[in-house]
């Protein structure tokens, strides 16, 4: 097996993963360099060289990378110029949307302001009917004196998003390929090619997103590309994407829409990766990182993917209020708070907590950044559940002094002692999240009781047994590296491409000629993706499948078949997959009325990555290296405190206990146990009683 290293840039910090060619890991944990990402690339890259004692040299397998590069441009809005060409009469799409109100009572809610304002919002004299018939070409001259306008308006990336474009792109194609002869330097984006779907709001969104972003991620991903060249490393970056793929960084680059999401989806995939090895066919993973914690239900041993999500939410966790976007992603729930999410007292003097978070700088008052705030960190400390002295094996030194005081200015706001303040901020996140995982699961149609909590990130192991007795959980899993998961997920997931073209139409008068090129379409853009990323064309496989709806509903549910739908062209078939998936999220199926196709979706997979074990427990079990008092469930009640490196295969641990490693600590609360598996997992019950 060739020397492999996975990159994870967070909102907080980097994840660094180096997997040698007999599997064994080395991993390393920097904070987040927000002005200067490639600075913090290769500052943990080069540390994590230095702990194994390689050079770029011997990494000769792939470089996966994950990143919040376009999540960070659209939240921050530092995006350059960028216009957008739509049909005559439909400039005001992005901002009349699509008349939601995600809160149906309150007549003042708000919405972020449109990407593209109006005033770079071009309307084009042309018209494509709903069944792919050319109304009325462009006109090129209008084409050339828009074109001409947007350089005086020193625009630097177009959005071109036609009506019903995704039923024949060939208006879209004209304009695209007149700006960019026209305007070279300019980036272009078109609908056709970035979102073939129905829906006209949504696609426009997902392609003014994606304009915005290719001019920063686009020369990120190449000057990635070019730097690790220079290093010395053998191969070039391949980028994950929210869907669960990696792919090549040029196409990554020019669809930075897939990305957004990229990191959070190889935490899931790596959750995915232990269920199959733990065999387990359903758990909830929940990764709490230091901005943010989002929970996935994996469902057969995969997670849930969803056709449409949010970004850039006016409210974090109010649907609706965000921008949508209409590309393959992992379904997760982004929940309640990271470490450096911040506490405060509220008008009405309760403690409430994030969604305002210190994010990497300053960060939380223990980091000793300059950073004043009261965050979920702070109170872990204060707490004692972290120590000062060992954060990331001692590198990072924290403050408990500073820590301490501003977990104070809270607890006068509230008349608490920094005790209680620091257990409220403790047990809110904790109410926060199992709420939010509750309603996701909810929603899906899926009983979260009684499922196994696969808890990660940096923070996750510290709370999640409190998040788990929450949810009736049976068992909360921790893997080795919890930490930097992530990371290891993007390298125990296959190069995949997840593509969807809409082709509205009765299941039953399906026109199978139209249904072959659109296949074909799809499976020879995925294949050409894939080999560029370096599969061989005989590793690439195919699925297919489908989003259908019965006639007359407005939603559709997504479905992957177990077969080629263009074999036996069977409509029986098609339809008895749609009506499983559709009676388990909804529990009826009203079998009496018509099924409509809305959508074909074609994923283009690499060969699978072998699993090596990420860890290697000891044989004997291990001694706890002293007692720390913790404050959680009763003011300085001496507890052990074990070196997650020395406990043994099959050794057990009662709580209350902590066990450390270098980039976490996991929390075992009275009334559980705890025992570590033959993978290194430790794997946490509760005990009969209250297991809080």
């Amino acid at each position: 097996m060739p020397t492999s290293l996975a990159v994870d840039i967070g909102g907080t910090f980097t994840d660094i993963v180096l997997r040698g060619d007999d599997g064994t890991l080395v991993v390393d944990k920097t904070l987040t360099t927000p002005d200067d990402l490639l600075s913090g690339f290769f500052t943990g890259v080069d540390a994590v060289l230095r702990k194994a004692g390689k050079t770029a040299r011997d990494v000769d397998g792939v470089i996966v990378h994950a990143t919040t590069i376009v999540t960070n441009a659209l939240i921050e809005r530092k995006g350059p110029r960028t216009a957008l060409l739509t049909t005559a009469g439909f400039r005001d799409v992005l901002a009349i949307r699509n008349e939601h109100r995600y809160e149906m009572y309150d007549p003042q809610i708000e919405f972020q302001p449109p990407l593209v304002p109006r005033e770079l919002t071009f309307g084009v004299a042309e018209r494509m009917l709903a069944d792919g018939t050319v109304i009325k070409a462009p006109n090129a001259s209008d084409i050339e004196a828009i074109a001409d306008e947007l350089r005086r308006r020193d625009v630097r990336s177009v959005a071109v998003c036609f009506l019903n474009s995704y039923a024949n792109p060939a208006n879209e194609r004209v304009v695209g390929n007149i700006l960019r002869t026209r305007m070279p330097e300019i980036f272009v984006s078109l609908s056709a090619e970035i979102a073939p779907q129905i829906r006209e709001y949504p696609r426009t969104s997902t392609a003014a997103i994606n304009a915005y972003t290719m001019p920063i991620s686009l020369p990120y991903l190449r000057a990635l590309g070019v730097r690790l060249k220079k290093e010395g490393f053998a191969n070039a970056p391949l980028i994950m994407l929210s869907s669960g793929g990696i792919i090549g960084a040029e196409i990554a680059g020019r669809n930075p829409v897939r990305m957004m999401e990229s990191g959070p989806a190889a935490g899931a995939l790596a959750a995915a990766h232990y269920a199959e090895v733990l065999g387990l066919d359903r758990l909830m993973s929940f990764d709490m990182g230091g901005t943010t914690a989002k929970a996935c239900l994996i469902e057969d041993r995969q997670p849930l993917v969803t056709g449409l999500f949010e970004a850039d939410r006016k409210y974090r966790f109010k649907e609706g209020s965000g921008m949508p976007v209409t590309i393959p992603s992992i379904d997760m729930i982004e929940i309640g708070a990271g470490g450096g999410s911040i506490a405060y007292a509220d008008d009405l003097g309760l403690l409430k907590v994030g969604p305002h978070s210190a994010g990497a700088k300053p960060g939380p008052a223990c980091y000793g950044q300059g950073g004043t705030a009261p965050t979920v960190t702070d109170a872990d400390l204060v707490l004692g559940l972290l120590d000062a002295g060992n954060f990331l094996g001692g590198d990072m030194k924290l403050n408990l002094a500073a820590a301490t005081r501003a977990i104070e200015r809270v607890g006068a706001a509230l008349g608490s002692d920094v005790q209680q303040t620091a257990r409220g901020i403790y047990r809110v996140v904790a109410e926060a999240m199992a709420a939010a995982t509750r309603a996701h699961a909810t929603d899906r149609g899926v009983d979260y009781r009684g499922l196994p909590l696969f808890a990660f990130g940096g923070a996750g192991p510290v709370h999640a047994c409190e998040v788990g007795a929450l949810l009736q959980t049976k068992a909360v899993i921790f893997p080795p590296q919890a930490s930097v998961l992530s990371a290891f997920g993007a390298l125990v997931t296959p190069v995949k491409l997840d593509l969807v073209r809409s082709a509205l139409g009765m299941l039953h008068e399906i026109d199978w000629s139209r249904v072959e090129v659109i296949f074909r379409e799809m499976i020879d853009e995925g294949s050409t993706a894939l080999k560029d990323a370096g599969c061989k064309a005989a590793d690439i496989t195919i699925q297919f499948g489908a989003d259908l709806r019965y006639f007359g509903q407005q939603n559709e549910v997504s479905v992957m078949f177990a077969f080629d739908p263009r074999g036996a062209r069977d409509h029986a078939a098609i339809r008895a997959t749609f009506e499983t998936a559709y009676l388990a999220q909804y529990g009826f199926n009203p079998s009496h009325v018509p099924v409509e196709i809305v959508s074909w979706r074609v994923t283009a997979r690499g060969p699978q990555v072998p699993f090596h074990a990420a860890a290697h427990p000891q044989a004997a079990p291990g001694r706890a290296k002293g007692t720390r008092p913790i404050h959680l469930w009763q003011a300085g009640q001496a507890v052990p405190v074990f070196d997650r490196a020395l406990l043994g295969v099959g050794q057990r641990v009662v709580g209350p206990a902590i066990i450390e490693e270098r980039e976490t600590t996991v929390v075992i609360p009275p009334a559980w146990r705890a025992e570590v598996d033959r993978f290194g997992c430790i794997v946490a019950v509760p005990q009969e009683g209250d297991a809080t």
